[in-house]
């Protein structure tokens, strides 16, 4: 097993360099097209990660984790039931600590986007609204004199931790989002503003999810709304594959708002946007990096559907890409109850999701574990670093159609972005669960430039963007990925015969010179592994995974009985069914660095516990389960494993990757890695 070792270049890769400046002097702006630093557009690259689903020991690690991986503004949402579960108890200690982690983002020269709610949704318990809330008589989500007295204590209380470490006091706060997937009236969001200033909060800009649509609008350039998309759902009643209008984030499209998020909970939107949303710049801020599993809906996502869907955003004119999620986590300890989503929550309660992991499937897994998207994505967010200035003034124009059904094969999906004589093709022929076939004959028409010199062939599931005359390279049918230090790096495509064109000399079927050996001049050609972990550095620990030794002692008593929750979904196991569940007792290894617990079962639901405290759970979707074994203490030499059997005729969703045909539960393997 290797194990990966961020180093940084002589200077920091991925800051935004004009963010760097001397606070004082650093200007931010924005309109229709992008944000403006210092003079400079940029097209930043936002990360997900919730600093209270983390131990504090490990933050320094993780945040740069997230920037060496092209993060270049972090988004984070306080939830308000981890730091008041109690009433008139606000506790910011521990893993709670948003000082703290804000100035590690401060350290790193990270940007912060702090979403603070009151709501928030993220799966967890009433979309983090604390449950006696509920008990004070008044309606949630209103501009109420009850819940807007509640709602300023709240956010006097995030603006103590916030106090000094704003954009104008030379810290990483650079703008907050109120409220999340809200419909109601504008004024809400507005006396949501006005109380956040009203108790400190002076930021370059202030955010609002796009969706759904608002019943009366914010007054123009109050918050700039964020768009997003998902490749799939654990949300959606159904337990179909492939159900929903999750296609469409893989079709290049002018329209901005999501169609699918939310499903169980806002109305499907129409495709009708007012005319207003074009004089803000297009945004994202949850783009799925992965995608959880509830227990009736359990998703597998694969790498290519993160990487899809940025270049299909890209393509289509975001001039910023949010993830959700960038960094998976752990739902921490919560005093009163669990802080997870459940139908049987007061608050928001359409699914039940896990206790404890927020793993998300995301680029950095819950245990900081670096996933193939997050190479692939990498590359992506090197580009928008080095070319995001010329990308943001390009115009998207769209050959093709944007209205595809479902599996639509018809046709090259693509799109191009262009600005004078410059320009970048976007090419995706890419659908989850369908099979695209190849696309003969293709040849593009941009910028005054029809290239390549011959017709090709675009190979099923290829992804990628050619540039067109962008420096010396008038076109290129390989992939941007890098300009530094004078040299440009292109990732050559599986499957298409690099082709390029440099101050009017073709150069035809070039094959890759890796780094060392550029292939004209200054330009270098390298395979698609190497474009991910560009400028990063590699060291083999010499580290072997290795099993461990486990045991059954005790074979379920009774399966979970299912039944239908409030919300008409499968309903989870609660504790008392683990009482009955089969025991399996895993023998521990000595050195835990490092070090994933790597649980290979198959079965409807496990538990892990640790001296007979819960710490993880999981539902079987044909993933391992995995632990970090540095967070379990020394002396502690075993841990237990619980395991509630598959059962006939589930009313769950498996993906195809879960073995859930066959009834019962197995652990198949225990390993370290």
């Amino acid at each position: 097993m290797k194990k990966i070792i961020f180093i940084l270049a002589s200077l920091c890769l991925f800051w935004l360099p004009t963010w760097a400046a001397k606070r004082e002097n650093s200007d931010i702006s924005w309109d229709n097209r992008s944000l403006i630093i210092n003079n400079h557009r940029v097209v930043p690259v936002m990360g997900e990660v919730h600093y209270s689903r983390i131990p504090k020991d490990e933050w320094n690690k993780e945040v740069r984790k997230i920037k060496n991986g092209g993060v270049s503004i972090i988004a984070v949402y306080i939830f308000w039931n981890h730091i008041e579960e109690k009433e008139g108890i606000f506790d910011w200690s521990g893993q709670r600590d948003l000082r703290s982690f804000l100035q590690i983002c401060k350290n790193e020269d990270l940007p912060v986007v702090l979403r603070i709610g009151p709501f928030c949704h993220g799966e967890v318990r009433n979309g983090g609204i604390p449950d006696w809330v509920f008990d004070k008589g008044c309606e949630i989500r209103d501009e109420n004199e009850v819940f807007m007295d509640y709602t300023a204590r709240l956010y006097r209380q995030i603006y103590s931790q916030v106090e000094g470490l704003q954009w104008k006091d030379g810290g990483p706060v650079i703008a907050a989002q109120f409220d999340n997937e809200y419909g109601g009236k504008g004024s809400y969001l507005m006396k949501l503003k006005e109380i956040s200033q009203s108790v400190g909060f002076d930021l370059p800009f202030y955010t609002r999810t796009g969706w759904p649509e608002l019943q009366s609008p914010v007054p123009f350039g109050e918050m700039i709304p964020m768009y997003g998309d998902y490749a799939d759902g654990f949300w959606d009643r159904s337990i179909e594959e492939g159900i929903g209008d999750y296609y469409k984030a893989f079709n290049f499209r002018n329209f901005r708002t999501p169609t699918a998020i939310a499903s169980e909970q806002l109305e499907r939107q129409t495709g009708d946007e007012k005319d207003d949303i074009y004089s803000y710049p297009y945004f994202t801020c949850e783009l799925g990096g992965g995608m959880m599993c509830s227990y009736h809906r359990r998703p597998y996502l694969y790498p290519e559907d993160a990487y899809s869907m940025a270049i299909v955003k890209l393509g289509s004119g975001s001039n910023l890409l949010g993830y959700y999620m960038y960094h998976g986590g752990t739902n921490p300890d919560g005093y009163i109850n669990y802080l997870n989503e459940t139908q049987r929550n007061p608050g928001i309660n359409y699914n039940d999701l896990p206790v404890k992991t927020y793993d998300f499937q995301a680029p950095i897994g819950e245990f900081g574990q670096c996933n193939p998207h997050y190479y692939k994505l990498r590359k992506l967010h090197l580009f928008m670093k080095d070319y995001g200035e010329s990308l943001a003034l390009m115009d998207a124009y769209f050959p093709e159609s944007q209205d595809r059904p479902q599996g639509d094969d018809n046709s090259l999906r693509w799109a191009y972005r262009c600005h004078g004589d410059s320009g970048f093709v976007f090419i995706n022929n890419y659908e989850r669960f369908k099979d695209l076939s190849p696309k003969k004959g293709i040849r593009f028409n941009v910028a005054n430039t029809v290239f390549p010199s011959r017709p090709l062939t675009i190979p099923s599931g290829t992804m990628c963007i050619f540039p067109v005359h962008i420096g010396d390279i008038d076109y290129a049918t390989a992939q941007l990925v890098a300009y530094r230090d004078g040299k440009v790096y292109l990732e050559q495509i599986e499957g298409i015969p690099t082709e390029i064109m440099v101050n009017g000399k073709l150069l035809k079927n070039v094959k890759v010179g890796g780094l060392s050996d550029p292939i004209y001049k200054n330009i270098y050609l390298i395979d698609s592994d190497t474009a991910g972990k560009l400028f990063l550095e590699e060291a083999d620990s010499g580290f072997e995974p290795q099993s461990l030794n486990y045991k059954k002692i005790a074979d379920c008593v009774s399966p979970h009985n299912i039944s239908i929750g409030a919300r008409d979904v499968a309903e989870q196991p609660d504790d008392l069914e683990f009482e009955k569940a089969a025991v399996y007792i895993i023998d521990l290894p000595k050195h835990r660095a490092e070090r994933l617990l790597d649980i290979n079962y198959r079965g409807d639901v496990a538990r892990l516990y640790v001296d007979g405290k819960l710490v993880e759970d999981n539902f079987y979707n044909g993933r391992s389960m995995q632990y970090g074994l540095w967070r379990i203490p020394e002396s502690c030499n075993e841990v237990e494993l619980r395991i509630l059997p598959l059962q006939q005729d589930m009313p769950v969703y498996f993906p195809k990757e879960a073995d859930y045909k066959k009834t019962g539960e197995e652990l198949i393997s225990v390993r370290v890695i």
